[in-house]
């Protein structure tokens, strides 16, 4: 009897636009994509940002001037750059008023004397004696007092100006600090803008490279949803009976195997067995090709 296949077949147009797609698929994908257009990128630092770190730089030990000139201040003559320069101006203007009125002492001594009776006596020597040491005495006192002044005033600047160059030394890393802070902030700002538009434009780039794939890909899909949802088509192939000729062949082809082996003289002890087997292939074959003739359809 003959034998029949059937087969579920894409619609002629879904076929034609599968192989259109396998095609230009295999087209954009034999050439590689230069992806250094759309790699990721790391935006320069920016001037504001460099100015920034060699700042930081130059303030590594920048408090140094701050401490020497206060290590001067704190030394045993560190109170000379704070003398006023008008002390000596103020001793010896003390000091003269101070002799002006101590000779006024000595007259005063002279005219009691001479009220007294006693101008060019012993007593009078040795008022003016005792009046001369304690006049010179006061003198020097009062010298020393100046001069004491003035030390501890020079002290006290001194030491205000100690204290003022360790605050500096100790503030200026703050304040450098503020100025890098600001400038790395407003550097930042820049480099991130500047990231932004590197980001972006790689982005461009990438969008560019893989729109013919996406594109594919969108073609691939509608493909698919076609495929899925649109009837097949059946298509059905019949394989034919054996011809009349072909069954004669192969019983010739049989019956001449049989009579070549009894022909055989060699071989004497033929079986009955194979006799009779291939008798039987030939009764088979025989009401098969009658069979074909009692087909009305066979030749048709």
């Amino acid at each position: 009897m003959a034998i029949s296949q059937q087969r579920t077949l894409p619609a002629q147009f879904i076929e034609d636009a599968g192989k259109d797609y396998a095609t230009q698929l295999k087209g954009l994908t034999s050439v590689p994509l230069d992806t250094g257009k759309f790699a990721p990128t790391v935006a320069a630092q920016d001037p504001l940002q460099a100015q920034a770190y060699q700042l930081g730089q130059q303030g590594v030990g920048a408090y140094q001037p701050y401490l020497t000139q206060a290590g001067a201040y704190s030394g045993p003559t560190g109170y000379s750059a704070f003398m006023s320069p008008y002390q000596q101006d103020i001793i010896d203007t003390s000091m003269a008023d101070f002799d002006k009125r101590a000779s006024q002492g000595i007259l005063g001594i002279g005219q009691a004397a001479a009220q007294s009776g006693n101008l060019g006596g012993g007593r009078e020597g040795v008022m003016r004696s005792e009046y001369q040491s304690q006049s010179d005495l006061n003198r020097a006192m009062l010298l020393a007092q100046l001069r004491q002044q003035g030390f501890g005033q020079a002290q006290q600047a001194a030491q205000t100006g100690f204290n003022q160059q360790m605050q500096m030394g100790q503030q200026l890393p703050a304040w450098q600090a503020g100025d890098i802070s600001q400038l790395g902030q407003l550097g930042g700002i820049q480099q991130a803008q500047a990231q932004a538009q590197a980001d972006a434009q790689r982005e461009a780039n990438r969008m560019t490279a893989m729109e013919p794939y996406e594109r594919m890909g969108q073609y691939g899909s509608g493909i698919t949803g076609l495929i899925s949802g649109y009837p097949g088509q059946y298509q059905t192939s019949v394989m034919p009976n054996p011809t009349p000729l072909q069954t004669a062949l192969g019983t010739a082809a049989v019956m001449g195997g049989i009579y070549g082996n009894i022909g055989n003289k060699g071989n004497t002890n033929l079986s009955s067995n194979a006799i009779n087997q291939g008798m039987g292939m030939v009764g088979g074959w025989t009401g098969f090709g009658g069979g074909y003739g009692r087909n009305p359809d066979f030749f048709q």
